[in-house]
């Protein structure tokens, strides 16, 4: 697509190897253990853990960055990682390019990258990586100022804003289109200091090339004018059965929506509720391994010092909250981390696992 600027810069020590139809070859039964990744602010770098139960959740390299935000991203930060397996059997990963500490972590002079007219943590695009064995990555860093299609948004005389006005690209998630095979990505975006919105678009197998435009996905609920009323962020989907499920963040409450079609249009499920009385945000569903349950974990900032929340779901309409990581009475437990952010949950098989334990364990113990 015309004036797409994709600097891709391979990182692995090994090239990423062909793997067509590996993803057909793997079932719910071939999983055994689950991989969580996350950032932290403390350091703005991407963290990994894992679990063999879905319980208790253990840091990789001692809960220090397996890669340094520093390194990989143009703001010298990200934040909001995501992980997926790919239609080819290897692994997307995704994830915000900001650092919102910057100027107190002397990476920049002013509080954010660009002017204030941009709005609170505004940046340009996301970093992408893909890798088919969760250890050697390739990386792809996304500017979406540089796109010339139409973003469909105007401003308030009317007037059509371009994507070199972006004024955020926050939050990137994937979900597998199973009409056609393909990755749909879906993020945060605002134009301007206007309202926050989702996106979507659709990416290639390597996931380091857009393949469609950004396309308006979903948005809060508008005012007599047909403006959005609030800022709706960190989209995450899902299908079960026929039914894709949308999770979102509007205003620091959980939101639900419905549709038939992965790109919409959604439904506002007004009667759903997660169960959390404080503000939160990066709501993610994932499923238990050999139980038709799942677990939606969210990221409740507002508690200090800030932790992750859980429920769970059999029915995608009632859901029953179990509680924050080690408080009493919720089985879910860190062993050697705290202080997560925005994290997301992937099933792995017992040799993906070991192989990636393995790895950070040697690491960690020779660094």
């Amino acid at each position: 697509m015309r004036g797409l600027n994709i600097l891709s810069i391979v990182i692995a020590t090994s090239m990423l190897v062909a793997c067509v139809g590996k993803t057909a070859l793997l079932t719910e039964e071939d999983m055994a253990g689950y991989v969580m990744v996350y950032h932290k602010d403390c350091d703005h770098g991407l963290h990994m853990a894992y679990s063999h139960d879905g319980y208790e959740w253990t840091a990789l390299n001692d809960d220090r960055p397996i890669m340094a935000g520093d390194t990989i991203a143009e703001q010298h930060g990200i934040r909001d990682p995501y992980i997926m397996r790919g239609p080819d059997g290897g692994f997307c990963m995704a994830m915000t390019d900001l650092h919102v500490f910057g100027q107190r972590d002397s990476v920049r002079t002013t509080q954010w990258e660009r002017p204030r007219k941009y709005g609170w943590g505004n940046n340009r695009g996301l970093v992408l990586f893909k890798s088919m064995d969760l250890i050697h990555w390739k990386r792809t860093n996304l500017d979406f100022t540089t796109l010339t299609s139409p973003t469909g948004e105007v401003d308030e005389e009317g007037n059509p804003i371009p994507w070199s006005e972006v004024g955020c690209v926050w939050a990137p998630e994937m979900t597998i289109d199973d009409t056609n095979g393909r990755i749909l990505m879906h993020f945060t975006t605002r134009m301007l200091d206007l309202r926050n919105r989702i996106y979507c678009v659709y990416m290639n197998d390597a996931f380091d090339t857009m393949t469609s435009d950004p396309k308006l996905l979903f948005h809060s609920v508008t005012d007599a004018h047909g403006n959005p009323r609030f800022n709706m962020i960190d989209s995450h989907i899902l299908k079960v059965g026929d039914t894709y499920h949308l999770f979102a963040s509007e205003h620091g409450w959980g939101k639900h929506a419905t549709g038939a079609c992965i790109t919409g249009p959604y439904t506002l499920d007004t009667l759903y509720s997660d169960g959390e009385p404080l503000r939160h945000e990066a709501p993610t569903i994932w499923k238990r391994l050999g139980e038709e349950r799942w677990v939606l974990m969210y990221d409740n900032y507002s508690k200090n010092p800030t932790n992750f929340g859980f429920a769970e779901t059999t029915d995608f309409k009632t859901f029953t909250s179990i509680g924050h990581f080690d408080e009493p009475g919720c089985p879910m437990t860190r062993t050697n981390f705290a202080e997560q952010k925005h994290g997301s949950v992937m099933p792995v098989t017992k040799q993906e696992l070991q192989r990636l334990i393995e790895h950070w364990e040697k690491t960690y113990l020779f660094h």
